[in-house]
């Protein structure tokens, strides 16, 4: 016995076996393969349709746009799929014509039913925009699979509050200035409640920005993956900040250019139709150079702060869209359609969508063909159905 004891006391410890590595993610690439001389025929046929209707062939021109550009989107080499049925759009989208004329024509009777029909518009809009995310979501697809969007209702309202105060103020003080005829700079409570408006708008813009921005990606789904965003707004009032910031170089290159031109004009002693042509070529190369600069810098900044900062239990997002390359292809897609007088919009979208998805991939740690057997071997997913809220409204993601 006492041998045996040594003989346990001097064997070797057991080693533990080493925790297993996980695997490498999985990098699913996303790739658009459109081309823009066929979404031109798509895109003429509808813009024909939509003329020769009076704007009633909007939404089903807006259900061809969509499977289009999501049958040439390709994650992991799989398409997505639109199965929106574009009656149901048009309903909704007859909706919306309703309330929104409503609003329209209640301004021209007076200024208290104006803002009765905005505070009934402001109170129905949260359920429509929840209403919007299901339809599309829930008319998505990809290998099969359909996505959902399961915000919540009160999310919805909660996400909407901190714009809908001010906008409130800002509108009630418009119709309140309109009807005791205020004009100019004269100081009335109705101008103080205006600005007031105005001032909380431009303040809590960062604010509102994020809390949609939460609301909507904290709602994604797909098989048993649920999207969870970590969105700073501290980050955002950051990026608002220096898109003001970039939006100076537009004023001050146009300004620099009318300035120069004016001199010039002033000593060679021309007149002042000459200076007239001048200030108004300057405000066009402004406004042009805004759209070509501020708002490609922002939505690059805010594309990649959105999805970088988007995952799921297997899935990370990341986005890498380089400002100077939307900038690039802004400013040229904006001269191109100028001179072919519109003509070149549908290949300037096809440009735009893909570079800004081309420029996201997806990181998965598990396969998603799992998620495609677990769902065959469960109940089969009727998400589709939800189309049907609100008369399947779509107003856009």
């Amino acid at each position: 016995m006492h041998e045996f004891a040594a003989a346990a006391d001097a064997a070797p410890p057991s080693i533990a076996p080493a925790p297993a590595t996980p695997p490498d993610p999985r990098v699913l690439e996303i790739r658009f393969t459109g081309s823009g001389s066929e979404y031109f025929r798509i895109w003429s046929v509808n813009l024909l349709l939509i003329l020769v209707t009076l704007g009633l062939y909007l939404p089903f021109a807006k259900a061809r746009r969509i499977r289009y550009f999501y049958a040439n989107t390709l994650v992991d080499g799989q398409a997505l799929a639109f199965h929106g049925d574009p009656w149901k759009m048009f309903r909704g989208f007859l909706l919306l014509v309703v309330l929104m004329g409503t609003y329209s024509a209640a301004g021209h009777f007076s200024p208290t039913a104006a803002f009765v029909a905005f505070l009934i518009l402001c109170a129905v809009w949260p359920a429509l925009w929840r209403a919007s995310l299901q339809f599309r979501l829930g008319n998505t697809s990809w290998r099969g699979l359909r996505l959902r969007f399961e915000g919540s209702l009160r999310g919805a309202y909660l996400a909407c509050l901190p714009s809908y105060l001010p906008a409130i103020a800002l509108i009630g003080g418009a119709l309140l200035m309109q009807a005791e005829g205020t004009a100019g700079p004269v100081f009335t409570p109705a101008t103080a409640l205006y600005a007031s408006g105005a001032l909380c708008m431009a303040l809590f813009g960062p604010w509102s920005l994020a809390l949609f921005k939460r609301y909507q990606h904290n709602g994604y789904r797909i098989a048993g993956q649920a999207s969870r965003i970590r969105l700073s707004v501290a980050k955002l009032y950051l990026l608002s900040l220096k898109t003001i910031g970039v939006a100076v170089l537009p004023a001050v290159a146009a300004g620099a250019v009318v300035a120069f031109v004016m001199g010039a004009a002033h000593a060679m002693g021309l007149g002042k139709t000459v200076g007239l042509v001048v200030v108004t070529a300057g405000v066009l190369l402004g406004y042009l150079l805004f759209f070509a600069i501020v708002m490609p810098y922002g939505a690059a900044r805010m594309q990649d702060l959105v999805w970088n900062g988007t995952r799921s239990e297997a899935l990370t997002f990341h986005s890498a869209l380089k400002f100077r390359s939307l900038f690039v292809l802004t400013l040229k897609n904006w001269l191109l359609t100028a001179f072919t007088l519109g003509l070149y919009r549908p290949f300037a979208a096809v440009a735009t969508a893909r570079l800004r998805l081309e420029a996201v991939r997806i990181d998965s740690s598990e396969d998603p063909a799992d998620w495609v057997a677990a769902a065959s071997a469960g109940h089969a997913d009727a998400t589709g159905d939800i189309a049907g809220d609100f008369f399947g409204i779509d107003m856009g993601l």
